[in-house]
């Protein structure tokens, strides 16, 4: 059987943002392209990555204005990443390696994809045990969360960041969703 490789499974055409654009800029960009994450890149080379997560954490609850506070500055850098012809097991390792869920696909110095911790799952039934065990960490994780009356992140229902979600029904919803929804 042959080895499958990052290149068959990876995303072509990621999106991709300069790192003097405002975060909102690339927030904006997530939002329609539905993607998590967005590759900073200069001259067509991964310099770092925006995830939701950097986001919530380095803007929202810190309060800055996103349409002031650039890329560059709350990007996770460096970029780690991988060649479209290294093996599934390998983007398996790094990514545990760096407690990371993507990893941009660099050839010949290049952006050239995008492999996902979902695009790995879907092709590698051998990752059940792992998949388990991530759904276990998960599964503990709200279960503390559950326990403070609100969080901070993004709603379950309508995708909007807050800092005042609420716990309805194993659901983490913003205060207008769980108006409605309660």
């Amino acid at each position: 059987m042959e080895k499958i490789s990052i290149r068959d499974i990876m995303s072509e055409n990621p999106v991709m943002i300069n790192k003097k654009a405002s975060v909102l800029d690339a927030a904006k960009e997530m939002k329609s392209e539905m993607v998590g994450s967005i590759i900073v890149v200069e001259d067509g080379v991964p310099i770092g990555i925006l995830t939701e997560s950097d986001i919530l954490r380095k803007i929202v609850a810190e309060e800055k204005d996103a349409s002031k506070v650039a890329v560059e500055e709350i990007m996770s850098s460096p970029a780690i990443t991988i060649s479209p012809d290294a093996g599934i097991e390998e983007a398996v390792r790094i990514m545990g390696k760096h407690k990371i869920r993507r990893l941009p696909v660099v050839e010949n110095g290049k952006l050239v994809g995008m492999v996902t911790e979902r695009d790995l799952m879907q092709v590698s039934p051998l990752l059940m045990d792992i998949i388990e065990e991530w759904a276990e960490i998960n599964r503990q994780r709200l279960e503390y969360k559950r326990e403070k009356k609100y969080m901070a992140g993004k709603c379950e229902e309508c995708g909007m960041l807050s800092q005042r979600l609420i716990n309805v029904n194993g659901r983490l919803l913003c205060e207008s969703c769980a108006e409605v929804v309660g």
